[in-house]
């Protein structure tokens, strides 16, 4: 008898493993992922504990210790060891001291574009307890001004091909008594001093950490600056907490020490620099810099450098499958993809065109309380959902009037959670893990995103602005952003969706949906901005066609504007507001414009007769 229990026992523990993974087949996953998470918050626990505080600065100095020669940056055919970079910062920072203008904690300006210095930069800045503002270095004149002004910084260190830009907004800086520094050997401008030749001349002797004794984890640590698609940029408060967190972003997704990261996103914004430059500072990966995204040089540089890791963010994936194909596609050493934004079918087509490459899409904001990771690498989904995460980062999918623009409530004053499969506005408990730190100088942008009395009374979520779904597979789905999702004969149009269906057809290269408004109509109808692909005319019975199969009639594109290029952020977002400002009006747009017929089933010309004939009434959209 014994020996029988003995068998069926046996039989059970060997028969459970199928079973999970017929019915559950993610559990192990889900399994390790928890595993993960622990050991993560674990770690993460620890060093919050050390005396004095322990920063990403201190894990960086541990890693200078233990491997000083090992590359830390390569940029071009230069590159830079631990060591190096440690004492190179050292010099920055001797040399920022001596300025009158400036004391150990205030906050200093970086405009500077992805070169060495703007890395050697922000570690003389942490060394010496000063916040640093990532300004975009392609901002300019009154934008460049108010990007400076959100974060009131008393230096503003530049690069030395952005002298020109410095020099347009140079009056107003002086009026505020800025210290303006310039990384080059010579100046001939009033009022914007040489620095590197300054850096040159000082000292590499390490700062006392004394410097930065009024530190705390609530202190500011960065200002990165949201990418502007619909207005003014606001600079999210990026506090010492919240980087520390960062350290683990690359770690926690299997990066280690031997791997090799292509950095060639903005280090201005949070790719390139949290999951860039902070992850890489806890694994020990060695960097390789790239100035700026290139489509023509990304695998060749891939090639030479022997990249294991690369990032990607908005439309980049695209960009890198448009691109001719060539014999070679799959001949490099890239075992992972990290980043957000890619679509579903770009995903399928990069993993045949460039071979078996692990793409962990993640989802997370610059100023935001929650993320998602797609640790199973289920195509299309930015996450997978589960119990404990929600215990640790709680957070809901409520219902939103688009129309209202602003979050649907019951008669109780409460918001309603939705359910499996329908879209909804994601919320994130505000609490002492997941803090909202808001952005500096803007208490109306901060307050707009919180949101009170969410699931109880008196309980305090962020507003993430997005719209998601969870499946019945507890796989979590981005939707729209809210601006972008627009309402026409009472339906929710999704942007995204709209573009994603445009891109299928094969004379479409790109494509940026939004919504636009008509005299006499409620809502916004569909528009979309495209660019064609290479040596292929605009056919409108074929989209006409493509769009009637794969659309409702309500979500279809009534007008359809060519354009050369997709205009996008520095952090290859679509911009859709200067689109949408502009509308459908032939007379102010010098670009092929065509409107939907349904009685010749085609995209025709938009001619002023037509357009002038909607906006009187005389044709009914």
């Amino acid at each position: 008898l014994l020996w029988i229990y003995s068998i069926v026992i046996l039989a059970t523990i060997l028969i459970i493993p199928f079973i999970l993974k017929t019915f559950h087949p993610y559990v192990w996953m889900d399994m390790l992922y928890i595993r993960d998470l622990v050991c993560m918050l674990v770690r993460f626990l620890s060093r919050r504990r050390r005396r004095p505080l322990f920063l990403v600065l201190d894990r960086f100095l541990e890693q200078s210790v233990a491997h000083p020669d090992k590359k830390f940056l390569v940029f071009g055919e230069e590159s830079y060891t631990y060591s190096y970079t440690d004492l190179q910062s050292n010099k920055i920072a001797n040399a920022l001291r001596a300025q009158s203008g400036y004391k150990a904690g205030d906050t200093v300006a970086m405009f500077m574009g992805n070169e060495p210095s703007f890395i050697f930069t922000w570690l003389a800045l942490t060394k010496l307890g000063s916040p640093a503002a990532l300004l975009n270095h392609n901002i300019r004149s009154k934008s460049l001004l108010h990007c400076f002004n959100c974060c009131k910084a008393s230096v503003l260190i530049a690069a030395s091909d952005l002298k020109d830009a410095v020099k347009d907004v140079l009056p107003s800086l002086l009026e505020q008594n800025v210290t303006v520094l310039l990384m080059a050997k010579d100046s001939d401008t009033t009022g914007i001093q040489s620095f590197s030749e300054q850096v040159e001349e000082a000292t590499d002797a390490p700062l006392p950490r004394s410097l930065r004794s009024h530190v705390t984890f609530k202190s500011p640590a960065v200002y990165i600056y949201t990418s502007g698609t619909t207005g003014l940029p606001k600079a999210a408060v990026v506090n010492q907490n919240r980087l520390l967190t960062a350290l683990v972003i690359l770690s926690s997704n299997g990066v280690k020490q031997t791997d090799i990261i292509y950095v060639n996103l903005p280090l201005y914004h949070t790719a390139g620099f949290l999951v860039g430059l902070i992850g890489s500072i806890e694994t020990g990966t060695t960097i390789i810099l790239k100035r700026k995204f290139s489509t023509s040089q990304f695998w060749d540089d891939c090639r030479k450098y022997n990249v294991t890791v690369i990032q990607y963010i908005g439309e980049v994936m695209r960009y890198l499958c448009s691109a001719p194909k060539r014999d070679n596609d799959k001949d490099h050493k890239v075992k992972l993809a990290i980043g957000n934004g890619i679509r579903a079918e770009i995903w399928r087509e990069f993993l045949n065109r460039f071979g078996n490459i692990q793409i962990r899409e993640f989802y997370a904001s610059t100023e935001g309380n929650v993320g998602f990771v797609n640790y199973t690498g289920k195509i299309g989904a930015i996450g997978r959902v589960n119990f404990f995460h929600k215990k640790l980062f709680p957070y809901a999918l409520v219902k939103y009037d688009t129309e209202l623009d602003e979050p649907v409530r019951d008669a109780n004053g409460l918001c309603i959670e939705t359910r499996k499969g329908e879209p909804g506005l994601l919320v994130s408990k505000i609490t002492d893990i997941a803090p909202f730190a808001g952005y500096a100088q803007n208490e109306e942008q901060t307050e707009r995103k919180r949101l009170r009395n969410v699931l109880k009374k008196g309980d305090l979520y962020f507003n993430s602005g997005d719209l998601m779904s969870i499946d019945e597979e507890n796989f979590i789905y981005f939707q729209d952003r809210v601006g972008d999702t627009f309402r026409w004969k009472g339906e929710n149009v999704a942007t995204t969706e709209v573009s994603d269906i445009l891109t299928i057809c094969d004379c479409i290269k790109e494509a940026n949906a939004y919504g636009v408004q008509v005299p006499g109509h409620e809502g916004r109808i569909g528009m979309a901005a495209v660019t064609l692909t290479d040596g292929v005319q605009f056919d409108g019975s074929k989209i006409y066609n493509h769009v009637v199969k794969c659309l409702p009639s309500y979500a279809r594109p009534r007008f359809i504007r060519i354009q050369d290029a997709v205009e996008v952020t520095g952090t290859f977002k679509q911009i859709k507001m200067k689109l949408v400002e502009q509308g459908f009006d032939p007379g102010r747009i010098h670009e092929p414009l065509y409107i939907i017929d349904d009685r010749v089933k085609s995209y025709i010309p938009l001619t002023a007769e037509i357009y002038s004939n909607i906006q009187s009434g005389n044709i009914q959209l």
